[in-house]
């Protein structure tokens, strides 16, 4: 027997989120997290310390002072990619140690 009003489970879930702020801003920090490793590949990943999401601003511990240099120089478009990514513009800055 099929009810007249049924939703799909998607939709409930997504509406259920989109009225919840706080469950949605911490899906979208860990996002932006995964999404550092997603984006950028195993040759950042392998050279990543420790990366962690605090106040819209990324932390991220680099081993290669090479890589945090050219990393720096791309940061507006790792911050562009990074907000997509989560599907919420939760990050503003990337603090590259």
């Amino acid at each position: 027997m099929k009810k007249k009003d049924a939703q799909p489970l998607s939709d409930l879930l997504s509406d259920f989120l989109e009225s919840r702020d706080d469950i949605r801003r911490q899906l979208g920090e860990r996002r932006v997290v995964k999404g550092w490793h997603e984006l950028l590949g195993e040759g950042v990943s392998s050279y990543t310390r420790a990366i962690y999401f605090k106040h819209g601003v990324l932390y991220v511990q680099l081993a290669s002072s090479v890589l945090r240099a050219e990393l720096q120089m791309n940061k507006e478009n790792l911050i562009k990619r990074l907000n997509e990514h989560a599907g919420v513009p939760l990050l503003r800055d990337i603090v590259l140690r």
